[in-house]
């Protein structure tokens, strides 16, 4: 219990900008010099070489999986594709208009009532929800966008990996290897960046010793806002209302002028290229390429050329993220549970973390209130 004698040590800091909050193995972000690491390893030589789930594995044990190990995961993972019935038939109740985030929280929280091995907080216990959590994810996302466009659900097919999963639930046809393989590593791209807001959420519940599940639910709804998971439907959004590559010069200028935020440009933490960009601006061109649209590509370039130019800047991973999965013809408003169905690896890696050392997490307030009022009864104010 407070004694009411506690005091701050110092002047907080806006948005806890350059404040170490917790020390972890799982990642890294050096923004001066644009590296990011999974538990060591470049993410450039993931991206390279790895898959999803061997980087889900590297996330949760903090090195890669031998052959047979990494066969059980992929058997674990795809026995737990398929949700319950009774989570389905709760996301046909919901509107159809309902945000596909707000929905996913809502069937992500749900997934706890049919889970009961997964309500502790032991290891064995939160690997187990972790598995399941990691497994469903996609297949909820897919499933909505599904039912509220008046479509039968797409069973998973337990044969397949989540990337290619995820895929074949949302078109209901498998996809190319290029296209399977590309977005695999849009999900490893996205599975781990440090304590960014909805990681730190995660943590945070975790102290408490909440279930899984409960800090996953808290992750998901701060990955809804749009400072944080929103920023590559707006990138998108941007470049529609752009319209050509013969608006942009203007249209830049306007919006430095106005002093509006080009989306997807700029980083908290990186002053240099985003690696995860470099990626993303290689997998833009690739379904340019293929597509014959070019043109969202050619804006995206001509918008990080001039703002490079004029202000410094670089794009982040939102930025090509958004022509990407544009090209690959998912709907705007499921970017952001796309970006929830790869950092669950990375949520789940932060949680069975602090899981395993766990401090109850209990900042404190710098107050700038009065002092010393006293109480004026209702009458007399």
């Amino acid at each position: 219990m407070s004694t009411g004698t506690e005091t701050g040590s110092g002047a907080a800091t806006a948005g806890l900008r350059g404040v170490v909050a917790a020390q972890s193995s799982i990642g890294d972000v050096n923004g001066e010099q644009g590296i990011l690491i999974y538990q060591g390893y470049n993410i450039h030589d993931l991206a390279e070489h790895s898959t999803f789930e061997e980087v889900i594995f590297l996330l949760w044990n903090g090195r890669l999986p031998k052959a047979d190990e990494l066969a059980d995961l992929k058997s674990r993972l795809a026995a737990s594709y398929a949700v319950p019935a009774e989570v389905v038939a709760l996301m046909r109740s919901f509107p159809k208009d309902a945000d596909p985030m707000d929905a996913l929280r809502t069937a992500v929280s749900s997934l706890d009532f049919y889970d009961k091995a997964g309500k502790g907080t032991d290891r064995d216990s939160a690997m187990s929800a972790a598995i399941k959590l990691t497994a469903q994810i996609g297949t909820i996302a897919a499933a909505f966008d599904r039912i509220r466009s008046g479509k039968d659900v797409v069973a998973p097919d337990t044969s397949l990996s989540i990337a290619e999963n995820f895929l074949y639930m949302l078109r209901g046809e498998k996809p190319s290897a290029d296209e399977a393989r590309m977005f695999d590593v849009c999900l490893i791209l996205h599975a781990d960046h440090e304590l960014n807001a909805s990681t730190f959420t995660t943590r945070v519940v975790a102290g408490t010793l909440a279930d899984m599940y409960g800090c996953v639910t808290a992750g998901i709804a701060a990955l809804a806002g749009p400072l944080h998971g929103g920023a590559n439907t707006n990138v998108m959004k941007m470049l529609i209302e752009i319209g050509s590559l013969d608006n942009v010069d203007a249209w830049v200028d306007k919006a430095l002028e106005e002093k509006r935020k080009i989306m997807g440009i700029g980083h908290a933490v990186y002053k240099t290229e985003d690696p995860r960009a470099t990626w993303l601006r290689r997998y833009s061109k690739q379904m340019a390429e293929k597509t014959g649209e070019s043109k969202w590509f050619d804006m995206s370039q001509r918008i990080e050329q001039l703002m490079h130019e004029k202000k410094g800047m670089f794009p982040n991973v939102d930025f090509y993220s958004a022509s990407t999965y544009y090209l690959m013809g998912i709907p705007l408003d499921l970017y952001t549970p796309i970006f929830a169905v790869s950092r669950i690896s990375g949520w789940t890696g932060h949680i069975l973390e602090q899981y395993g050392n766990n401090k109850l997490i209990r900042p404190r307030a710098e107050y700038i209130g009065p002092r010393d009022l006293k109480y004026v009864p209702v009458e007399e104010r």
